[in-house]
């Protein structure tokens, strides 16, 4: 049996563990955190990743913890309501679709779950170095021994260490789209009841929803930029400019909401960009995920193409009899273009019926195989 590590531990690593096991492969997950990871935004199931989810038998959990908005109202910089819906969630589009829309978090623990008892997950380490040879990749981590993998997978995102080892720098891959976006939790300080709320002001803009019963909220705060300098990206600046914002809103609640901006122990803010590489694999490592193929939040389809691209790399894999040279080629092939249609909600379309349109074709266009 072929040994696989994947570099990564949010979601498209640990679905490709499951189809790799699936096939007859031995996957490790090595994870930077020290555990799975709480936080993050309400994410999209879409389409035909809900077939992926299907076939991994979990759609009765997700349906316990989907997020189940009423509508949402769109409010002016003073917190006035300027327009409301009771039929489509800016967060998750059409609140009668089929789709699935779950925290991250939520995600992230149940394919773990699903995925523990069989998967060899390595928490709080990370890989430093690649050496490949004719009979595997050496994997050097920053904690633990250096191990060699028949094949590895980077699943590590945006900032993907993996790719970095193995393409270069990762600027020669990012395209910014202009704009940063923040996530973070605090109490339901608005006392919001299934429905959410959306502001824009000026080159900011943000959304509010409630979850964990209403209990909490999620906060998602945009504002635009150009690709800020190193000493404006750490986080503590990153929440200063944040905060800072919020507070200088008319809205009396921007106070409130600045406060849990600079308090949030989840606190996350990342620029929205895209990964483009003429290739997602070299030798035997390949790339997955947002590390191949990131589409940037604004596409809304970033989880359904971790799905769909797990998916289709261990099925591809398999096809192959672990020829990795072959496999690849063949994931490419079938991947490329469902990722060019999804990448360009994010940077092509203007809003209204025709975006709408572009969106049911992109999450839908594409045939899973086997």
């Amino acid at each position: 049996m072929r040994t696989v590590l994947i570099s990564g531990g949010g979601i498209a690593g640990p679905v490709l563990a499951h189809w790799l096991r699936h096939h007859g492969f031995v996957p490790t997950v090595v994870e930077r955190a020290p555990s799975p990871r709480s936080g993050g935004q309400a994410v999209d199931i879409r389409g035909v990743a809900l077939r992926v989810v299907e076939r991994m038998g979990l759609p009765e959990q997700l349906d316990r913890v989907r997020t189940r908005m009423r509508g949402m109202s769109l409010l002016g910089p003073d917190g006035k309501e300027i327009h409301r819906s009771t039929e489509v969630a800016y967060s998750s589009g059409r609140l009668d679709s089929a789709d699935i829309e779950v925290l991250r978090e939520d995600l992230v623990r149940i394919v773990y779950e699903r995925t523990r008892a069989d998967v060899e997950y390595l928490f709080g380490d990370s890989v430093t170095a690649l050496d490949e040879d004719e009979s595997g990749v050496r994997v050097g981590f920053a904690h633990g021994p250096s191990r060699t993998f028949d094949l590895v997978v980077g699943a590590d995102g945006l900032h993907s260490t993996v790719r970095r080892l193995a393409f270069g720098p990762e600027e020669q891959f990012v395209r910014h789209l202009g704009s940063y976006v923040s996530v973070f939790g605090a109490e339901n300080l608005l006392g919001l009841d299934d429905w959410q709320v959306w502001l824009r002001d000026g080159d900011i803009g943000f959304g509010v929803m409630p979850v964990r019963d209403n209990a909490e909220l999620r906060i998602a705060f945009g504002f635009e930029s150009e690709p800020l300098g190193a000493d404006l990206r750490t986080e503590e600046a990153l929440r200063r400019r944040v905060a800072d914002r919020l507070a200088a809103l008319p809205w009396a609640e921007g106070a409130r909401l600045a406060e849990a901006a600079r308090t949030a122990p989840d606190f996350y803010c990342d620029a929205m960009a895209q990964i483009h590489l003429d290739r997602w694999s070299r030798g035997r490592v390949v790339l997955l995920g947002d590390a191949a193929y990131c589409p940037s939040p604004l596409s809304g389809q970033g989880t359904s193409l971790a799905l769909v691209g797990a998916h289709e790399l261990a099925a591809c894999l398999a096809k192959a009899g672990g020829d990795h040279g072959e496999a690849y080629a063949a994931y490419e092939r079938r991947m490329r273009p469902f990722v060019a249609l999804n990448q360009a909600l994010a940077t092509e379309n203007g809003g209204g019926p025709a975006a709408e349109e572009s969106v049911e074709q992109a999450k839908n266009a594409f045939a899973l195989d086997g």
